[in-house]
């Protein structure tokens, strides 16, 4: 190899360098596009839909023989520490009583009326309550705790999500927002929809919001390092250059 091939090896490799520093990471880009202006219809009426894997509570009010994670008594709700039942691979679940149930399909609120008919040959006057526990949404990118976050509330839209989140970072890009649903990506500018809008809408269980970063983050992080880096190989290649010319 010629002292001049050593030289432009030694060029391309920091130009390899810069590029890759300055070049923000890109998160699942296979998504399909959407409008998120679609969505807005959708989510004002949005309940989750009981499914396969789902974690279900079960209180039944003044019988927590029956109930399963109560939130009428001392038991804990909570899917870490509480009581809960699956919902199977049937679309199933097996609960006191009734022995299996397919619950599957249903929204909460349908659940609880089912089991009130089912159970009032058992108990009079039912109340029940129905609540899954593992709902979740993930935030990732330029937010100060990315995760995965469990939706504990009936309702959270994407304010709330970023608040569990902690908040945008201080390199957040808030024209470049992205929220992922059932392959599809959604694209949001909060700078340029009123406060209304992104309080309009609901995180469903397994989204993913993106916060892209603002261009130069890479640069400025990786400076310290990269510049003497470059600058050493710089030097490198123009002294090469000098001793072939």
């Amino acid at each position: 190899m010629t002292m001049r091939s050593i030289a432009n090896s030694i060029s391309a490799v920091v130009l390899f360098c810069a590029l890759s520093f300055c070049t923000t990471q890109q998160l699942l880009t296979s998504s399909e596009p959407g409008n998120i202006y679609d969505l807005l219809p959708n989510d004002t009426i949005y309940q989750h839909v009981l499914r396969t894997d789902d974690k279900l509570s079960l209180s039944i009010w003044n019988h927590n023989n029956l109930s399963i994670g109560s939130v009428f008594s001392i038991y804990n709700s909570n899917e870490s520490f509480g009581k809960w039942v699956l919902i199977d691979g049937n679309g199933n679940a097996q609960l006191p009583k009734l022995g299996e149930v397919r619950l599957a399909g249903m929204t909460c609120t349908e659940a609880a009326d089912t089991l009130m008919q089912l159970y009032s040959t058992h108990i009079k006057d039912p109340i029940i309550v129905a609540k899954v526990l593992n709902r979740h949404a993930t935030v990732l990118g330029e937010v100060r705790t990315p995760g995965y976050f469990i939706l504990e509330e009936e309702e959270v839209n994407l304010m709330d999500l970023i608040g569990k989140a902690e908040g945008f970072s201080d390199y957040a890009d808030l024209s470049d927002v992205r929220l992922i649903r059932n392959n599809k990506s959604y694209y949001i500018d909060l700078q340029e929809i009123d406060e209304f809008f992104y309080h309009s809408i609901v995180i469903h269980s397994d989204d993913i919001v993106v916060v892209s970063s603002k261009k130069g983050k890479a640069l400025d992080q990786k400076a310290p390092t990269l510049i003497p880096f470059a600058s050493a190989l710089t030097a490198i290649a123009v002294f090469a250059t000098l001793i072939v010319d």
